[in-house]
Order: structure tokens, then sequence, then C-alpha cells
């Protein structure tokens, strides 16, 4: 099977994260997009960052009945920080039956090369890459790079922590169900929660 690996800190997950996903499992090759939940990005800082575990919650919420798109908390069992070379390597050994590709956007790709073991990521894996506004797609030597003209957007996770820091709705940002575990349990009330990055 070949599986579409979305990685991300998803601090929240929100609207424009499940369009993408959705958008290419319908207009690729691709046959599910597991959601990699990481619990540590090396480029973040993780006080900025809600609980993990409620963070792959939100995640869990946000798919629920969904059958081709998937949550995953592969990086909770593995070393930290969140290295996706690694990742890629422990689930290529563990599911030796799939074919694992990457779901980025162009704004991620352009820092590829600085990723720890990049060399051995853009030669192994095959990477989709939506367009990210702002954002042009430099294509790099030997890389297998599929480009999605999905539709463009621009919420972000940093937006919608500034609307529930500012005590304004994020209805139709983010799912409903997503929204409601967001305001019964207070989260990103803090103000270092709601730090850009």
């Amino acid at each position: 099977m070949k599986i579409g690996l979305y990685f991300g800190s998803f601090n929240p997950v929100h609207n424009g994260h499940l369009i993408i996903a959705n958008y290419a499992l319908n207009n690729t090759d691709l046959e599910e997009i597991w959601f990699v939940v990481s619990p540590l990005n090396p480029f973040k800082q993780s006080n900025m960052l809600l609980n993990g575990n409620h963070r792959i919650e939100l995640v869990k919420t946000a798919l629920n009945g969904e059958k081709h798109i998937k949550a995953s908390n592969i990086e909770f069992k593995l070393s930290k920080p969140s290295y996706t070379a690694n990742t890629l390597a422990h689930l290529t050994e563990k599911y030796p039956g799939h074919v694992f590709s990457i779901l980025m956007g162009s704004d991620g790709f352009q820092n590829i090369e600085k990723w720890k073991n990049a060399s051995y990521i853009l030669k192994n894996f095959s990477i989709y890459i939506y367009k990210r506004p702002g954002f042009e797609f430099t294509p790099i030597d030997n890389a297998s790079t599929h480009i999605i003209s999905g539709p463009l957007l621009e919420i972000s996770a940093s937006f919608i922590r500034r609307q529930i820091a500012e005590k304004k709705s994020i209805r139709y940002y983010v799912p409903d169900l997503v929204m409601e575990m967001i305001e019964e349990n207070l989260f990103y009330h803090s103000k270092i929660e709601n730090s850009d990055f």
C-alpha cells in the first residue's frame, strides 16, 4: 500500500491540514494518509507546544470516521527530538509491505536539505509537495517530487492560537469536535502556548 506521511506538530490540527490530506488522497496515487504527530520537532521549541498527548487526541478527533486518513503516534515511541529520517527508517522496517512517501508544503521543502540525513530521505522516498503562498518550489537533483496543485489555504495553527488567546471564535477553522475539545479543556489559553513559531 502507498502511504503518504504527513508530519507535523499539529498545534492544533485545523481544516487546512484536513483539506490538504483529503485532496492528496483523492488526486494522487496515495492510498492512505497518516498524520504523524511530532512530540518534539527539532526546529521548534518544546515549551511552545501543547502537550503531545493532547495534540494526538485532537488529531484523532478530527479524523473520526475517516477510513483512509489516520493518526499516528509512532514518533512518541522513538527517541526525541523527532527526526524524519529516523521515523522513515523505523516505519520501513516495521511495515515492509508498504511504500512510504512524504506529504509536505513547499515551505518545508525549501529547508529539507538542512534536515538530518537529508540525502537518505531524498534518495529513498518520494515527496508530494503542496504549494504554500509565498514559497516557490525549487527542484532538487535526483529527488522524486510530485507537485499537488490543490486549494491554497492560509489558515495556520499560530493564527488559530491567537484567535483563542483573544477569545475569538475558531469555528470553521477547525472541525466542530476539535473546537469543542479545545474549549472544554481550555487548550491554548496561556501566553506561552500562543507564541508564534
